[in-house]
């Protein structure tokens, strides 16, 4: 069996893949993938997942979880999509490692479901708005106590990936960045999905609506159905020039709670951050999804 995990570094991206997964189920269904409602396995593996740690799990717990998950249903692929399934906001960074859990707990999925084919699909973002987002979710009190002396030009994702490949080679792990996540929406659905590019994703746009005049949208949405045969790249190129002209700059702009970083400081986490993506799409096997 096919065991997808979903996870990332932004909060709320997570909840709307959970409402776009669950739209699709009958799409998925007639592939012979199962996507079961979040309240069935979230606490289920994250305890089994700690259980692991403490080296507790008892040999059935495989065959526990998955007949709690799946209820019965037969299925060749199972989509679960776990918001902290690395670590939760106030514990995220540890000695200037982002998701310094990431590997051990990947390494206990790995062992709790031995039998099984995993994959994990995660998205990253650019550390100058993460680490703030998770300070607010912190008992920290500014960005500077949060990454506890950590220098901020030294946090790289790559990093962390790279440990949790060594922790469990045989698990390919695919990476989208936040900021593209308009332009990448509906691949990353098909491709957790395990879909064809041709098969139509219901709320494939939604995260470009978020961001885009409701008349760009409405012009966009009858572009596309005058040209029906684009491909991804003619796609996407669709998209970059309709944002162009119709995005809306307040949905677009990212506000940065960190009074202590100078402009000079973000650019630079930011140039950091590029040159980061870069590696990680040289890291073996580790797919990025880009624009």
């Amino acid at each position: 069996m096919q065991l997808v995990f979903h996870t990332g570094a932004h909060f709320t991206e997570e909840e709307r893949m959970v409402k776009c997964l669950l739209r699709n189920k009958e799409l998925f269904a007639s592939r012979g993938v199962v996507v079961p409602g979040p309240s069935r396995y979230r606490s289920l593996i994250r305890d089994a997942v700690l259980s692991l740690e403490s080296g507790h799990a008892s040999e059935a717990a495989r065959e526990v979880l998955l007949d709690a998950i799946l209820d019965d249903a037969s299925a060749d692929r199972v989509l679960l999509s776990i918001v902290h399934l690395f670590g939760v906001p106030r514990a995220v960074l540890r000695r200037g490692v982002l998701y310094p859990k990431a590997p051990e707990r990947l390494s206990s999925l790995a062992s709790l479901f031995a039998q099984d084919d995993l994959e994990v699909f995660m998205c990253i973002r650019n550390p100058a708005t993460f680490l703030p987002a998770c300070m607010k979710k912190s008992p920290r009190d500014s960005v500077t106590e949060f990454l506890k002396g950590a220098n901020p030009l030294g946090i790289r994702w790559s990093e962390t990936v790279a440990q949790m490949r060594a922790a469990a080679p045989e698990i390919p792990i695919t990476i989208w960045c936040n900021e593209d996540a308009p332009l990448l929406w509906s691949q990353v659905v098909r491709e957790i999905g395990g879909l064809e590019h041709g098969d139509y994703v219901t709320g494939g746009f939604d995260l470009l609506a978020d961001i885009m005049s409701k008349e760009g949208m409405a012009r966009f949405i009858a572009y596309l159905k005058s040209k029906p045969k684009m491909n991804e790249i003619q796609l996407r190129r669709v998209m970059v020039a309709f944002l162009e002209k119709f995005a809306r700059a307040e949905a677009v702009e990212e506000e940065i709670d960190a009074p202590e970083w100078t402009p000079a400081l973000v650019a630079q986490m930011t140039e950091v951050y590029d040159e980061d993506v870069m590696a990680l799409a040289r890291i073996p096997g580790v797919s990025l999804i880009s624009p």
